[in-house]
């Protein structure tokens, strides 16, 4: 049950190998590794650190180890998926154009697999039983902490309670000494940082005007790039790549409109309609952005990233003020 946060340290993983490793090429002239004869290309690498992570999953038991296995894991998916271009072209074209709009679209496939199977299905008893017994196996290795504890119980709370073994872990975990709570991962402290950020933010009385004023100048900024498309090819025919653009910036426009007209009846109507505005603007139209403009897509992908986070956090946090006021 601990998927969501391996899904995100992995992809996070991931993208930072490839960023290092374009770079690291940049800036060095892309030095080959071998001899005149051979080239030892970084797909190797990638596929041998996938290896290392799997042996490490299947011989380690601990949570620390788990964790390292998907850092691992990432980085080594992340060198593996970068020379796809050599892969998918006849000339093993490492520079191949829609190579990182693949590699973005995997990554997007990726995570959308992995939230549908944790979000549309349901846990049995048995499922929840065999989690707390997981968890247990921090008291075998004197590991457990209060977090800890309280989620063991939360899942024997919904296991079967006819099944003597959740009264004898229930027992179990009484009897079992704690240990303080380990310093969170990297990953997890910038998460943790950006969250505390953004709760701060949306408390001030500018954010909520800000997000609105923001997302009017996406609106506006929509309308113009189709006019400039319409104007600039007036004698030409637009691409596939240009009409998927107009047509996926189009659409996240019409969920723009469709919140700032909702806005003043409900909030969480008008931010649900930011929401599906930005998830389209990731999910589909930074696709050809990437294909276009490749890794200079990265700064619109991470500045879309950032405003799914604080609109996720406020509409959460609408839905809380909600509950409490009936």
């Amino acid at each position: 049950m601990d998927a969501g946060n391996h899904l995100e340290v992995f992809l996070v993983s991931a993208v930072a190998a490839i960023l290092a490793i374009r770079g690291y090429l940049h800036f060095t002239g892309y030095p080959q590794l071998g001899d005149d004869d051979l080239h030892i290309a970084h797909v190797l690498w990638g596929g041998l650190l996938m290896l290392a992570s799997i042996i490490i999953l299947v011989t380690f038991l601990s949570k620390a180890a788990e964790n390292l296995a998907v850092i691992i894991g990432g980085i080594g998916f992340g060198t593996f998926i970068d020379e796809v271009g050599k892969f998918v072209t006849q000339d093993n074209d490492y520079f191949f154009k829609p190579s990182v709009a693949i590699i973005y679209t995997i990554f997007i496939m990726v995570f959308l697999g992995v939230r549908a199977v944790q979000t549309r299905r349901q846990y049995s008893q048995t499922e929840y039983l065999m989690n707390a017994i997981r968890d247990l196996e921090e008291v075998a290795l004197h590991d457990l902490d209060s977090d800890e504890k309280r989620r063991v119980l939360i899942y024997l709370s919904k296991s079967d309670p006819n099944n003597p073994l959740v009264s004898e872990l229930r027992d179990v975990l009484e009897r079992a000494q704690l240990v303080p709570k380990p310093r969170p991962n990297i990953f997890m402290r910038i998460k943790g940082w950006l969250q505390s950020r953004y709760r701060k933010m949306s408390s001030m009385r500018w954010f909520h005007s800000g997000l609105i004023i923001f997302f009017l100048f996406q609106l506006t900024g929509s309308f113009i790039y189709v006019v400039s498309l319409a104007i600039s090819n007036e004698h030409e025919t637009l691409s596939w790549v240009e009409w998927a653009r107009l047509l996926s910036s189009s659409v996240s426009a019409v969920f723009v409109l469709l919140g700032v007209l909702t806005l003043r009846r409900s909030r969480i109507t008008a931010f649900t309609m930011f929401e599906r505005s930005i998830l389209v603007s990731i999910f589909f139209t930074q696709i050809f952005v990437f294909y276009e403009e490749r890794f200079g897509a990265l700064v619109g992908f991470t500045i879309d990233l950032l405003i799914l986070i604080a609109l996720r956090f406020m509409i959460e946090r609408e839905r809380s003020t909600l509950i409490k006021q009936q």
